[in-house]
């Protein structure tokens, strides 16, 4: 998988299935790496060009000092999309991972053209909130709150299957200094005005057990943009992707075809 130099880092992506297809941009989650989509490849739909990433921070991409801007963080993505020649995809984002995809659409929207905001907001959580996140993970590192995680991540049923081991070693293996950086971003972000501004079609996805970003929360965001849609996923968390992989590509093929993107 190719490193690319992008906004002074070292920037680990993956492409995958046609070159010449509908460009997809997928964008990861606090505490996990571009893997969070692997178990949804299998069932979307042929003929995407699939981009994925490691958040700065995050997987094999660089772990600059702590902390990180909400801006820094869409240039990041803007700079991949610019240096594949890309315009105009699809790009679904997950937690920050959704505002990354804000922040992209209002700068660039030639780059965006259309969106899936997944488990996200516009405003997550409270800088106090995130400020003592940091502090704890300064204080006694990531494994330390891989309990408390996984219960605001996952469903009930799903906390008792065996796959839980995988995420929670994605969690547990987040280089902590890129965690910390991530969460300065989300602590100093607030996209309500920015994000009421666009104008392009988008879907919301919310997870009926959803810990971190609860349904009211996506559809209040979902709601700012005009035209905009929500699916609220039964039974899974904070990572439906993972959960419930084949529903969650069902609702983006379904979106694609009706933006018609594909």
């Amino acid at each position: 998988m190719p490193l690319v130099n992008l906004n002074g880092i070292s920037v680990h992506y993956r492409e995958d299935g046609a070159p010449s297809g509908a460009p997809v941009l997928f964008v990861n989650s606090l505490g996990t790496t571009m893997g969070l989509w692997d178990p949804i490849l299998p069932h979307l739909t042929d003929g995407l060009r699939i981009i994925r990433y490691d958040m700065r921070g995050h997987g094999e991409t660089d772990v600059p000092p702590a902390p990180y801007s909400m801006g820094t963080l869409v240039k990041d993505a803007e700079a991949l999309l610019d240096h594949l020649k890309i315009k105009d995809a699809l790009v679904v984002g997950l937690s920050i991972g959704g505002m990354v995809a804000q922040g992209l659409a209002v700068k660039r929207l030639d780059l965006v053209r259309a969106m899936v905001l997944s488990n996200t907001a516009a405003k997550i959580g409270s800088p106090k909130l995130w400020v003592d996140r940091i502090e704890q993970v300064r204080k006694d590192g990531l494994t330390a709150l891989s309990g408390a995680t996984m219960q605001r991540w996952f469903s009930r049923d799903f906390l008792t299957r065996p796959e839980l081991a995988h995420w929670k070693a994605m969690f547990e293996s987040t280089p902590p200094e890129g965690y910390m950086g991530c969460c300065a971003a989300i602590k100093g972000t607030d996209f309500y005005t920015p994000t009421s501004g666009l104008r392009l079609s988008t879907l919301g996805i919310a997870g009926s057990e959803d810990g971190a970003t609860p349904p009211d929360l996506v559809r209040e965001t979902v709601e700012l943009i005009p035209g905009a849609h929500m699916e609220l996923m039964r039974r899974t968390g904070h990572l439906p992707c993972a959960e419930n992989p084949k529903a969650y590509a069902a609702l983006i093929n379904t979106f694609l075809k009706d933006t018609a993107h594909v």
